[in-house]
This record gives C-alpha cells, structure tokens and sequence, in this order.
C-alpha cells in the first residue's frame, strides 16, 4: 500500500468518527475562527488541520489528504463531475462515503489569498488566465447555472439586508449596486468553475498545477470566473487577461466585483467568518 492510500484509509476512520459526532453539522463560529488553519494532534495519525469549518461543511486536512464533508451532498455530486469533465488539472479523487469526500492535496501553492498582497509572479496570474480560457474553451455541463432574474433577486435581498444592518453607508452601497446592475445583462454560456478564488488556483514554477473546490461549477458567464479569480487583486487583472487570450469588457469585470461582495458580506456574518469591517469583500465596495 502506497504512503498516499495508507493515510487515506487511516483519514477515513477519523471522518467517521467526526461524522458521528452529534454536533458535526453545527460547528460553532468560535471554534471555526479558533481553530481554522491551526493544526491539532491525534493519536497515531497525521496532523489534522482544520482548513475550515461552518455549519454547512468543513475541510480537514490529514497529511497529503484533504477530506471535504458536506451536508449537501447534491454540490458533492457536481463537484465530482465537474472535475471529470474539465480539461485542466483538479485534485486526485481517494474515495468518497457519504458525506465525506477524500482529495489528494495539490502540489505547489495558491495563487494568493483575498485580502493579502500575492507574491506569485505575473507569469503565473497570466497562466491562471490561459487555464480557464482552456476551460470555458470546453464543451458546457449538462446542468445549468442560475439564471439572471435568481441574481438580480439575491442582489436585492442582500442590499436589503446590507442596509437594514447598518453594514455601509448607503451610499457605498447604492453606488456598487449601481455597478453590479452592469454584470446583469445576456451572455452566451460557458463552462465556469463558479467559484474561482485566487486561494483556488494553485500553482508551481509559474504552471498551474491544478483548481480546487468545483461544487458551483455550471453554465455562467465567463467574465464571473474572470472577476472572482482578480477580486481584491485588480493589479494582476491584466496578467490574467493576457493569459486568458481575449478581449474583455472591464467594466462588466468590476460590476462582477461589486456583486459577488455585496452577495458574499451576510453569508460571511452568519457563518462566523469575524466582524464586517475584517471581510476583504467590505474592503472592496469601499474602494469601488
């Protein structure tokens, strides 16, 4: 047996054990910012790193092994297929018993991280680029993504919500609301990967060595990936754009900007990820 499935078969027996937990779908946010990223020691096991943890899933990270448990596990599903299908590098697939869900880690390192300056080189952010023209370059999933009338309606919801909590000032917000409302126009389909965050992409030597996370991959608007991939890292936009091959529409690019933060701000206060003014994404409306 191979280093790499030894570890494998001894993670397994510790995701049943947590998956039997009683409290393994209600992992308070105190515990999530105390022990996200900080490593903890089991008897005759790897290290475990708890990478994240929320209410709807949590990441562990055993050794080479990262084990994803989800109470969803129709995102499990798509996850699985998504990387099937995609024509660029994703995680090994170790096994799955639901609702766990073992990867083998990815060499290299990501990209860079939301909120933090990256140290990869433009080479490597234009590489990046050319891996998702290679993807929305494929043929389409068979299942669909959400359609603009669900956006513009969660857009709505949010800015509500955004405004009766006294999150920003209303005009920060009704200004980026008047950006987004840009990216909310026809567009024809692609493959996207949904959720293409620098911390996503990782790379060595300036290559790709492969996307993580493709629960929300669909059919969607190839600028979405564009934008989440350069949020909060617009210094590097052109790098990804040379690398991407073709021209853009800039603005649609910094109306996705605005959308994803105004869409992303509750979902980050109710899963405990700390207070409104420590999220990157506040950052950016009210640089917008």
């Amino acid at each position: 047996m191979s280093q790499l499935a030894a570890v494998a078969t001894r993670v397994f027996y510790i995701a049943r054990v947590l998956c039997d937990l009683d409290r393994s779908w209600a992992i308070n946010a105190k515990f999530t910012r105390l022990a996200a990223g900080s490593p903890a020691m089991m008897t005759d096991v790897e290290v475990v790193e708890v990478v994240v943890a929320h209410s709807e899933r949590a990441t562990l990270r055993v050794g080479d092994v990262f084990l994803k448990i989800d109470t969803d596990q129709g995102r499990t599903d798509i996850e699985l297929e998504a990387m099937a299908i995609a024509p660029i590098p994703t995680p090994q697939i170790l096994w799955r018993q639901p609702p766990v869900l073992a990867l083998a880690a990815l060499t290299g390192t990501a990209l860079g991280h939301l909120g933090k300056p990256s140290t990869a080189s433009s080479a490597a952010w234009a590489a990046a680029g050319a891996a998702v023209r290679a993807l929305h370059d494929a043929p389409l999933p068979p299942w669909p993504g959400r359609s603009i009338d669900e956006i513009a309606a969660q857009l709505d919801s949010e800015c509500e919500w955004l405004i009766a909590n006294n999150v920003l000032p209303v005009d920060v917000i009704a200004r980026n609301r008047q950006l987004a409302e840009t990216a909310l126009r026809p567009w024809s389909p692609v493959f996207i990967h949904g959720d293409l965050q620098v911390d996503h992409v990782f790379v060595a030597a300036d290559e790709i060595t492969g996307i993580i996370d493709w629960s929300e991959a669909s059919q969607g608007d190839a600028l979405y990936d564009l934008a989440t991939l350069t949020l909060g890292h617009p210094e590097h936009l052109h790098d990804v754009i040379a690398g991407y091959g073709r021209d853009v529409d800039l603005d649609v690019i910094h109306a996705w900007w605005s959308l994803r933060c105004l869409s992303n701000v509750r979902w980050l206060n109710e899963h405990g990820y700390g207070d409104f003014d420590e999220f990157p994404e506040v950052a950016v409306l009210r640089r917008q």
